[in-house]
């Protein structure tokens, strides 16, 4: 068996997206009561609370409705999510990392996770559990997802790419074939990378450079050297002097005339001042 996640918008109302953003900033706050709590036995030197035990236990002590509509089944993935990240980074700086770094940081949103058994799936409707007392909340996917409902094991809300989005995850079985129908090793898959547009660039053998990069940027892992024109490659264009910078349109007595100040008040001598870098602020 393998996992596999597709991650689907969200097609929501207005009472339904303020409602979905509430328990992204209920995760927020269990996150930032975790780092609250750990920061006072940081103080002390004392031993942190990072055990996913028992931060569970100081979250059924906090008693329901504390975190607005979020349930305790989404209030525990948020301290999942802590935990792992915490012994993640113990495990680096066990081996000799020193760059890794507890977490530390307050996020204002989180995502949530809701495992089988709590989440309802049917077609693209989505029911999501919240806290007792509080009307359910039904959302719609912008599509269908590439697996039957039974094999649902996760659902993640989150909020990325500016848009209210939601991480299915399944369980599929892998593909088994029966003696001598298995496909070809020796067989290769072409894969399509799109359009490659080539750049006037001088490569290191002298050939134009292939970077990809988009339509007009180079890519960023490229070391070839971008030559610079020399002085006298670019002609010299003339200045219409009757234009002024405008692009045609004036008057050659209007160019031939004294300038006129930008501004009214704002004379036009030249300034005493002695120039100096711009950070100076002279």
């Amino acid at each position: 068996m393998v996992y596999r996640t597709a991650r689907c918008g969200l097609r929501v109302t207005r009472g339904q997206r303020r409602r979905l953003f509430g328990l992204l900033r209920s995760a927020g706050d269990v996150w930032c009561c975790v780092l609250k709590l750990n920061a006072w036995p940081r103080r002390r030197q004392d031993r942190p609370l990072a055990s996913y035990q028992e931060l569970c236990r100081e979250l059924a002590a906090s008693g329901s409705g504390t975190f607005g509509e979020l349930d305790s089944a989404g209030a525990r993935s948020v301290l999942r999510r802590y935990c792992d990240a915490w012994f993640a980074a113990a495990g680096r700086r066990k081996g000799g990392d020193l760059s890794a770094r507890f977490p530390r940081r307050r996020r204002g949103m989180v995502p949530v996770r809701w495992y089988a058994g709590r989440v309802t799936l049917d077609g693209r409707v989505l029911r999501l559990p919240v806290a007792k007392g509080c009307p359910p909340l039904m959302v719609r996917l912008d599509r269908d997802v590439p697996c039957p409902a039974g094999q649902v094991r996760s659902v993640t809300l989150l909020f990325d790419g500016r848009r209210l989005q939601a991480d299915v995850t399944a369980e599929v079985p892998v593909a088994r074939y029966p003696s001598g129908q298995a496909p070809s090793p020796e067989r290769v898959a072409g894969i399509d990378l799109g359009i490659i547009r080539p750049y006037a660039v001088a490569g290191p053998d002298g050939q134009g450079c292939w970077c990809r990069g988009g339509r007009s940027a180079r890519s960023a892992a490229c070391t070839c050297a971008i030559p610079r024109p020399g002085p006298g490659l670019l002609p010299a264009v003339p200045r219409n002097p009757g234009s002024r910078g405008h692009g045609g349109g004036g008057s050659t007595a209007a160019a031939s005339g004294p300038p006129r100040p930008v501004m009214r008040g704002v004379s036009a001598r030249p300034s005493t001042k002695p120039p100096g870098p711009w950070w100076t602020g002279r």
